[in-house]
């Protein structure tokens, strides 16, 4: 049964355009952006920082839960989908305001034990226009065991119109973390990913694996009016992204084992 879940939180942010230059060059772009120029999709992520001291984090590095987020019970937490609307650009150097809230939390027993999943929306605005509605999809969960097997992963598909393969190194993971104030040691502590997560490596931000197919269809389609994706496997840091477009707006990233790492589409 769904849990009530009231929480909301607003934050402010000026988009200083320094900081959208730094993510173009993380993601291998030349710097560009300056004030009143738009962001490219999904930049807003790099924003709205909301900077905690080290003694209101969780184990895993990012907040600790039972504040915006409710604590329940589950320590493992991944980014699982999301979706986006574009109303208008959000432009840099402008501030914006981030009203976030907690629209849904849902419990559910899976093959590996009990889950959790809650919905956050957030409305960004500027000068008192709505410029992008997001909705995150998180999803909570227990440690693995000793002993667990891992999940299967689905295979993706190989029809693709266009593919760009991208490399995601320790650098580009640690850059992307500090851009976007991410604390989670799943994407820089390798002990800990390995030891206690169960990962074979660093986890590739599902954030980051977004970004680079917005780009992706953006550079194809223009600009964009929505764009929806889910995480079905992770890619760890040592494994090449094969980012893939199809002209209908549909998109995936494989690994280079085959399997799906995102689904998604664009319009």
């Amino acid at each position: 049964m769904p849990d009530a879940a009231p929480a909301t939180q607003t934050l402010v942010d000026p988009l200083d355009p320094a900081r959208a230059r730094a993510l173009q060059a993380t993601l291998g772009l030349t710097p560009s952006i300056e004030a009143g120029d738009p962001l490219p999709p999904f930049f807003h992520h790099i924003y709205f920082w909301e900077p905690l001291l080290p003694a209101d984090l969780g184990r895993d590095g990012h907040p600790a839960k039972g504040g915006f987020i409710p604590d329940l019970g589950l320590p493992r937490r991944m980014w699982a989908a999301g979706e986006l609307t574009f109303h208008t650009p959000l432009r840099a150097g402008s501030r914006a305001e981030k009203t976030s809230s907690v629209e849904q939390v849902t419990r559910k027993d899976g093959r590996s034990g009990p889950l959790a999943f809650v919905r956050v929306r957030h409305d960004i605005r500027q000068r008192g226009a709505i410029c992008l509605t997001e909705w995150q999809e998180l999803v909570y969960r227990q440690d693995p065991g000793p002993d667990a097997p891992k999940p299967e992963a689905p295979k993706a598909k190989t029809d693709e119109d266009l593919c760009i393969t991208r490399r995601f190194d320790t650098t580009a993971l640690f850059r992307y973390s500090a851009l976007t104030f991410n604390g989670h040691r799943i994407h820089y502590d390798q002990p800990y990913a390995r030891e206690v997560e169960g990962y074979d490596g660093l986890v590739v931000h599902g954030p980051l694996l977004a970004q680079s197919l917005m780009l992706v269809a953006e550079a194809r389609m223009g600009r964009l009016a929505g764009f929806r994706y889910r995480a079905t496997s992770p890619l760890m840091h040592h494994e090449a992204a094969s980012c893939c477009w199809t002209k209908g707006g549909t998109l995936w990233v494989r690994a280079p084992d085959g399997r799906q790492n995102m689904i998604a589409e664009a319009r």
